[in-house]
């Protein structure tokens, strides 16, 4: 293989499966490497576990700012991205600090590991009934009927979406994530709308809970405050736009990649079987690495910095390859073998430390590990009808169908 042989910005290559030998041979041969592009100046490649945890933790030096890029889209067009400035509001993914350690403290209200815990009992009750539903069709698409429903009524209830609107969600968020993929495609005014209607919808949400406020997230967020600070209608309104794709659209892939892992390597299925408490854990952990569901975030350096003998000047685009760092042969033993009781597992599937660490991520863990451990406890063998298909997207590394037999 030779550098001109990749290229991370065609996105049909990742309808094949994640091109992971342009990966391998990056992190051995380039792992800083300053990628061309057809209209623009390029962008910088990172690919190392450590290196991407360095540029992470740095915001200083690698800002996620909207005004200086964001952390979506590498051409000079990018990809459509929430103008949330021009709004008037403020989106947390797009922020640095100090502005973002505020805002931060103020969304923490609603997640603390207290919030999180106390949904446990109710997710277990909403995993069983997907999947024994699921069971009663005998054979089922794993993604739109158990990976894509169950992140779907989790958040749907987390932000107070009554049940019978919780497909607005889904297809909100797949105009404005899977805009890219043929099944999804829509134009730029489709994904505004799209925008604008969630907007719509949360407005009013906040109105609902402001007049009668509950103990649940939403009344938490609203009325919370920090150095006289608190979110503004439209913070409240990006934030509810960033909280519903991004807690639905990741976590569903990762529970379709783990589906497809365990199809792929029926001996780690078989170990969650025998002993479904003991391994679950571990196997939670595994799916998370394994499927890094989102594989790059951008960031836009602020200065000169060297890093392994290259130079990233101020004002270059940089890719954080999640995705690559989670294959890294010098941190993981054996890192294309998919094991569930791999230990240590230290992976960055929610992005590797830093003020962007996933806001979601004990959330995100809890809805795999219930998912899976209902599923092993229920049925002894699950039966692949036929292939994977993948998303059309180098960001999100999305499983769109997942045909299954359940036994």
């Amino acid at each position: 293989m030779d550098v001109v042989d990749i290229d991370l910005l065609d996105r049909d290559r990742f309808t094949q499966g994640i091109p992971h030998e342009w990966f391998t041979w990056l992190r051995a041969n380039h792992p800083v490497y300053k990628h061309p592009e057809p209209d623009g100046p390029g962008f910088w490649v990172i690919t190392k576990h450590a290196d991407v945890i360095v540029c992470n933790r740095d915001a200083g030096t690698f800002s996620s700012a909207m005004e200086r890029g964001g952390v979506v889209g590498l051409e000079e067009r990018g990809m459509p991205q929430a103008g949330a400035e021009e709004m008037g509001g403020r989106m947390m993914l797009m922020m640095d600090p100090p502005d973002h350690t505020r805002y931060r403290k103020l969304v923490n209200r609603g997640f603390t590991p207290r919030m999180i815990s106390r949904l446990e009992p109710h997710i277990r009750e909403l995993a069983a009934n997907i999947l024994d539903h699921a069971f009663k069709k005998e054979t089922c698409d794993f993604v739109v009927d158990v990976a894509a429903e169950l992140p779907l009524e989790v958040i749907a209830e987390l932000i107070g979406v009554p049940h019978q609107d919780r497909h607005k969600i889904f297809e909100w968020s797949n105009k404005m994530v899977g805009s890219e993929d043929p099944e999804y495609i829509v134009s730029d005014e489709e994904i505004f709308n799209a925008q604008v209607e969630m907007f719509m919808y949360a407005q009013q949400l906040a109105d609902q809970r402001r007049a009668e406020p509950r103990d649940d997230i939403i009344s938490a967020l609203l009325s919370a405050e920090v150095d006289g600070d608190s979110l503004s209608d439209m913070d409240f309104n990006l934030f509810f736009l960033l909280l519903s794709v991004a807690g639905n659209e990741t976590t569903r892939n990762a529970i379709a990649h783990g589906m497809h892992a365990f199809l792929e390597n029926p001996d780690q299925y078989d170990l969650l079987v025998a002993d479904p408490p003991a391994r679950i854990e571990q196997a939670t952990e595994e799916i998370l690495r394994w499927a890094s569901p989102v594989m790059y975030f951008r960031r836009n350096a602020t200065r000169d910095f060297e890093l392994r003998g290259e130079t990233i000047r101020a004002g270059d685009k940089v890719s954080l390859w999640y995705i690559s760092a989670n294959r890294d042969e010098e941190v993981f033993e054996e890192p294309f073998r998919f094991d569930i009781t791999r230990d240590p597992n230290p992976h960055i599937a929610f992005g590797g430390g830093g003020p962007h660490f996933c806001l979601g991520a004990q959330l995100a863990r809890l809805e795999i590990r219930v998912l899976f451990e209902e599923l092993a406890t229920r049925t002894p063998r699950v039966e692949a009808l036929g292939p994977a298909e993948r998303l059309r997207s180098n960001f999100i590394g999305g499983i769109k169908h997942l045909p299954v037999r359940f036994h």
